[in-house]
């Protein structure tokens, strides 16, 4: 069989999406699916949100691209207020979240160069982190799938297990050059990161003056309901990767730093030929003016609240099928005693529901963050429609 035109690395499914709108996808046949997939937490607006796409429109129309060589008043302005809500002092702007992530890495590794200590280029990265598929990325992981046929591995990389505080504390030496973590793990099954160990890395970080590098790529841009997830936990990063929802579906990510984390990143150090292009500034400005309107992340909380507990009542009208239900804010997830991956298909191909599977046999729930309850709602209905009928067919 000759090879597919679009190289065969996704198991694509049926749903063939031409049209979105709002919270809903349209197939090729008019086919219609409640979104609570969201592009992998990516549509935090939606489908067609107007300002959006008027954003795009205009810049589009007036100045799409241009060379990094030449100063970026789009991107500085974007840079400037993107930076005033956060911790960081400066910013890197990339095309996706693994570029991203690598940026964090060169700027923990180069810290340490610019601070004479060269040696100390390792990260300690956590048991079932998805950070992206690029080299350096999947070196970061533990997860066969992500790295079978890649090897070798680049080193520079140290995987202990997540939640761990005592064994990420021990396998600090002398090589060490910080820690690369997500405060809420996505891929590797909505598992949010506990208070004692997002508070423990900050301290081993502060007093052996190591890089803490957060990868909100996923958790980050509101989804978990403040802006980023490490709000929630009272700590401050030296560098954190974005991306996902800071688009709101256009191609945007971003590497942000404190001045003190970034004072190796100079001119040569990194680039990018498309990254911080004026249409993805547009883009990101306009997610900027809704996230940032007052209520927006209170909404989120509502809703996420709202949601958790509705699949807590799941859990417990379904407890062989449903064992747990986990999460903050939009990413939400739901542990199940079956594949996840065969009850993801079977609300999408039977009720028209989008969801996402995730490790340890978990359905991830991530909505765009501008849903109402009468979506939660309908998310509710076609779920336990779905677990009512797949449970029976597997039994049989």
């Amino acid at each position: 069989m000759a090879i597919t035109p679009l190289m065969p690395v996704y198991p694509r499914c049926a749903v063939r999406p031409v049209r979105g709108e709002g919270c809903y996808l349209f197939g090729e046949q008019g086919e219609r699916y409640l979104d609570f997939a969201s592009g992998i937490a990516v549509n935090i607006l939606g489908h067609g949100h107007p300002h959006l796409v008027k954003a795009i429109q205009e810049q589009a129309a007036t100045l799409m691209h241009v060379s990094n060589m030449y100063g970026s008043p789009q991107g500085e302005a974007f840079a400037k207020r993107l930076l005033s809500h956060c911790f960081a002092d400066t910013v890197f702007f990339t095309n996706s979240g693994a570029e991203a992530i690598e940026c964090a890495i060169k700027t923990a590794r180069r810290f340490h160069y610019a601070n004479g200590n060269p040696e100390r280029f390792k990260l300690i990265t956590f048991s079932n982190a998805f950070h992206g598929r690029t080299m350096g990325t999947i070196s970061a992981t533990n997860q066969p799938k992500m790295v079978d046929g890649f090897k070798p591995l680049l080193p520079g990389f140290q995987v202990v297990e997540f939640n761990d505080l005592a064994a990420a504390e021990a396998a600090v030496d002398d090589q060490t050059a910080g820690f690369l973590v997500e405060p809420i793990q996505g891929e590797g099954g909505i598992r949010p990161a506990t208070d004692e160990f997002m508070k423990g890395l900050r301290r081993i970080c502060d007093e052996k003056g190591l890089m803490l590098v957060l990868d909100e790529v996923q958790c980050g841009y509101g989804r978990s309901g403040t802006f980023f997830a490490h709000e929630q936990y009272g700590i401050k990063p030296d560098i954190m990767a974005v991306a996902k929802g800071i688009g709101g579906g256009f191609p945007l990510g971003a590497c942000l730093a404190t001045e003190h984390a970034a004072k190796g990143m100079v001119f040569g150090t990194h680039g990018s030929t498309y990254g911080g292009n004026p249409l993805a500034m547009a883009a990101g400005q306009s997610i900027l003016d809704i996230i940032l309107e007052d209520g927006f992340f209170d909404h989120v909380q509502k809703m996420g609240n709202i949601l958790a507990e509705k699949l807590e009542t799941i859990v417990k009208k379904y407890p062989e099928l449903c064992l747990e239900a986990r999460g903050r804010g939009l990413i939400r997830g739901l542990k199940l005693s079956v594949p996840s991956r065969d009850v993801v298909a079977h609300l999408r191909d039977n009720h028209g529901l989008l969801t996402v599977a995730a490790a340890d046999n978990v359905i991830r729930i991530l909505p765009p963050l501008v849903i109402e309850e009468k979506h939660i709602d309908e998310f509710m209905e076609k779920l336990e429609a779905g677990l009512k009928s797949y449970v029976p067919a597997q039994a049989a």
